[in-house]
């Protein structure tokens, strides 16, 4: 018969065993949660590590594809004219370069049968006018053509810039010369009054946005021009020139269209050229 004492040594044990065996599953629940946290931080890590290395990679594609003018450039917008929209007075030199410079600034030398005008430019105010003009200057575009519009009424201006203005009969255009491309208008004086003073160079267009081509005007006294030429830069030589032009007096051959006239005293670009200030 089992004693009393027996039956508590028996009773201890089987509670041991419990706890024991309580503990024994504790303990392996615990490094089965263990294992699963470290397995998902190590696929968190896989996954992260991919989408980085996804987007390192595809990023400098993407930086290449999207990247803007290099520091101290613009884009230029220069649209070439289709081919059979080009009247006969269109020189076809190709475009421009579409990045262009926006600091600095430009000397204009126009040299001409009566002596040099020079004019100051800012290509932070007209990158791509003066880009323009610089490639059109290699190009020698303006080379040996003539002023081929006075006006003395109204506005003041002495207007050149058409390839087409040249030899015996360059009396005879009608002034739609100029680059098979366009390019659109820059540093408007919409907040000068007048908008265009003596000393100015703008450029001419045919009244069109985003028609500027490569014909300038030079204005000798305040003109009230509506505010829609681009203002290239400011006369720093030669205006006596254009005076002397202006007093001789034009023959009104486009006073019944845009005004004025050929000039009587000719105005002859044999260079025109743009250097660094």
């Amino acid at each position: 018969m089992t004693s009393t004492r027996d039956r508590q040594r028996a009773a201890a044990r089987a509670r041991l065993e419990r706890e024991m065996a309580e503990r024994a599953a504790k303990a392996r629940k615990r490094r089965q949660t263990q294992a699963v946290v470290g397995a998902s931080a190590a696929l968190l890590l896989v996954v992260a590590g991919t989408v980085w290395l996804a987007t390192s990679l595809g990023g400098d594609d993407e930086t290449e594809q999207t990247a803007g003018p290099a520091a101290g450039k613009v884009q230029c917008a220069f649209t070439e004219v289709p081919a059979d929209q080009r009247p006969p007075t269109i020189k076809d030199v190709g475009m421009p370069p579409a990045e262009q410079p926006n600091t600095g600034t430009q000397t204009m030398t126009i040299t001409t049968n009566l002596g040099p005008i020079t004019a100051k430019v800012d290509r932070a105010l007209v990158p791509c006018t003066a880009g323009s003009f610089t490639y059109l200057a290699s190009k020698d575009f303006f080379d040996n053509s003539k002023c081929h519009r006075l006006v003395t009424e109204g506005i003041k201006v002495l207007q050149c810039g058409d390839p087409s203005a040249t030899g015996k009969g360059w009396r005879d255009t009608d002034g739609t010369g100029g680059p098979s491309y366009r390019l659109a208008e820059e540093n408007l004086p919409t907040d000068k009054r007048p908008p265009y003073p003596e000393g100015v160079i703008a450029m001419a267009n045919s009244g069109q946005a985003g028609s500027t081509g490569s014909q300038f005007f030079i204005v000798y006294g305040d003109s009230p021009l509506d505010p829609n030429y681009t203002v290239v830069g400011t006369i720093t030589g030669g205006m006596e020139l254009v005076q002397e032009v202006a007093k001789a007096g034009d023959d009104k051959a486009f006073a019944e269209q845009a005004g004025g006239g050929h000039p009587k005293k000719e105005v002859v670009i044999t260079d025109l050229t743009m250097s660094d200030a």
